[in-house]
């Protein structure tokens, strides 16, 4: 499963953010290692001073004692061995600079020297120093995640201003309709050079979109109406012969055939016609339908599919109410959808519904199809010859007709068990019409 994808702004936020932690924790670190190298210097001189001092005057007199004061306390022994009052945190200590050695509870800097085959251990008290520098830790400590706390609020609120011209953008694109002709999308004066090239290229693919949907509905206009003619003289042609009395029995039935493909070809150009057009432009060219007066027709006109099988269609409870939408394009839709019934059932009872009202419910007793093939059946049109019916148009373009006018088409099916096809014309209700939920 995919993670959810993290916003520009946070992203640019915690980058910031990061950049900031490890900028001041350098910072603090260089600070502290600065300060602890200052410390060595400082008490390094110092003892090396003080131990300077009490050299020259033991040099003079050798009786001189060792220095000790309230924070500063010396011990001396022989490089061969060590004198009992020394102690043990310093006995095994190397000449040198020791620091944060503890002496009797004390913190100490304890300088280590050899003169004349003996060691001297100079400690200086800095339990005052350790306790000031730890308090000035802490309170660095908490300006700094108080500092780091105002720090996420500025970035957060310096990472949405900067992007506030690109999430208006995307606004903008995500509430434009393709149905809807010169949407373009407005640049603020304040966007970046970056955010009005990218909306001035997506401007120019809505201009070069419009032109190519305007230039396709005007040729499947054109092209629709220019084929009616060539249709209505093969379709006369064909009534004519069809009323010659002693036409061979040989020569009907391919007679038949051919007027079911003209059915097939007529449904298809209104088809066409409807995709042609856009939606609002169906005002004032539609129909008043009454799904009860014209399931019968359908229903009639597709008896002679069933001559060879046990099968019938039984209208169950329809429940009224007007549609306003172009007739052929309704009635190719129901037929389309009671033709695959019959053409996937061998024998028993189609069963067509009408419920709640504009919702139509064709459930045929069939040998069900698995998921792939309700995909392939929707993305195959259907052409004359494919089978013993016709066919018709496919439930492809009978789909494309239900996003173009804001129907519903699903299929559900197991298989063995036949197939239930849901056809919801609801958006094309009369606004005097019930709209109840749709029901199990």
């Amino acid at each position: 499963m995919q993670s959810p994808r993290r916003t520009l702004r946070a992203r640019i936020a915690t980058g910031l953010l990061a950049y900031s932690v490890l900028l001041g924790a350098g910072i603090l670190l260089q600070g502290y290692l600065t300060n602890e190298q200052i410390e060595q210097v400082l008490w390094r001189t110092l003892l090396t001073q003080e131990a300077e001092h009490f050299e020259g005057r033991r040099a003079a007199d050798p009786a001189e004692p060792l220095p000790r004061t309230r924070a500063l306390v010396s011990y001396e022994s022989p490089s061969d061995r060590l004198a009992r009052d020394i102690p043990p945190s310093l006995q095994g200590l190397a000449p040198g600079l020791h620091d944060d050695i503890t002496v009797d509870g004390r913190d100490m800097a304890v300088l280590v020297r050899d003169r004349g085959g003996r060691r001297l251990y100079m400690a200086i008290d800095i339990s005052g120093l350790e306790a000031a520098e730890s308090s000035l830790m802490r309170r660095v400590l908490a300006s700094s995640l108080l500092g780091l706390a105002v720090l996420v609020g500025a970035i957060w609120w310096l990472a949405g201003r900067m992007l506030r011209p690109v999430s208006e953008f995307a606004a903008q694109f995500d509430d434009m309709r393709p149905d809807v002709r010169g949407e373009r999308v407005e640049i603020a004066d304040a966007a970046s050079l970056e955010v009005a090239t990218i909306a001035g290229a997506m401007n120019r693919y809505l201009e070069r979109q419009e032109d190519f949907v305007i230039r396709e509905r005007a040729f499947i206009n054109t092209m629709s109406h220019e084929l009616r003619t060539p249709v209505a003289v093969m379709r006369g042609a064909a009534e004519l012969i069809g009323e010659v009395a002693e036409l061979p029995v040989d020569v009907r039935k391919p007679l038949q055939r051919i007027r079911r493909t003209l059915d097939n070809v007529e449904e298809l150009i209104a088809m066409l016609l409807v995709l042609a057009r856009e939606p609002e432009r169906f005002e004032g060219n539609q129909e008043t339908i009454r799904l009860e007066n014209v399931l019968p027709d359908i229903v009639l006109a597709h008896a002679h599919l069933m001559r060879d099988k046990d099968l019938h269609v039984e209208i169950g409870s329809v429940e009224p109410g007007p549609l306003h939408a172009p007739m052929q394009v309704v009635e190719t839709a129901i037929a389309n959808l009671l033709r695959n019934a019959i053409e996937s059932s061998d024998h028993g009872v189609i069963r067509i519904e009408v419920r709640p009202t504009g919702v139509v419910r064709i459930q045929d007793p069939g040998h069900g199809m698995s998921p792939t093939d309700i995909g392939r059946l929707y993305s195959s049109s259907a052409r004359a010859g494919d089978s013993p019916s016709g066919a018709g148009i496919g439930l492809a373009l009978i789909r494309r007709i239900c996003e173009h006018l804001g129907w519903r088409l699903e299929l559900s099916s197991e298989e063995g068990q036949g197939t239930l096809a849901v056809l919801d014309v609801r958006a094309s209700l009369r606004p005097d019409a019930p709209h109840d939920p749709p029901q199990g």
